[in-house]
């Protein structure tokens, strides 16, 4: 079941459409927000919420590599994939964050702190290889030392 706070929320988000379905994509973000990923549940409230079917809302959210259909740890990093990120030590920085989490792409570390993903690109190649987490880009992560302290400071 959707909660006051998240309908109140999907509410102002779906003034912006003529349709409920063009707002499903904000709905979405809404929903993880307050949650974390989006479960089954969720989705198939949100689906009715939305005049949508569950399979029709499915395939937006699994189109977005923003939003989680499965649990994700407190706070997800992206690792920038892109050619420019590549070229100028994304192995390095992903074989790192691998070794030190502990943990390879897509999973979750131990402590459910953080989940590691690619990303096609972070649209900052001045400042490669980078990495994402939250919302917050950290940029120029050569040597790939580097992340240690910004890691450190993510509860």
């Amino acid at each position: 079941m959707l909660s006051g706070a998240e309908l109140n929320e999907i509410e102002k988000e779906l003034r912006a459409y003529s349709d409920r379905k063009m707002g499903c994509i904000g709905a979405l973000k809404i929903v993880q927000r307050h949650r974390g990923w989006i479960t089954d549940e969720a989705l198939r409230d949100l689906a009715g919420y939305l005049e949508m079917t569950p399979d029709e809302l499915d395939s937006v959210a699994t189109f977005y590599p923003l939003v989680f259909r499965r649990q994700v740890g407190r706070h997800v990093i992206l690792v920038c994939d892109s050619v420019s990120c590549y070229n100028v030590g994304y192995e390095e920085l992903l074989w790192h964050l691998m070794k030190r989490l502990a943990i390879g792409l897509g999973q979750t570390t131990a402590d459910g702190r953080f989940t590691l993903l690619p990303a096609a690109c972070l649209g900052v190649c001045e400042s490669a290889p980078a990495i994402m987490i939250d919302a917050d880009v950290h940029g120029g992560l050569e040597p790939p030392e580097k992340v240690d302290q910004i890691l450190n400071s993510y509860e």
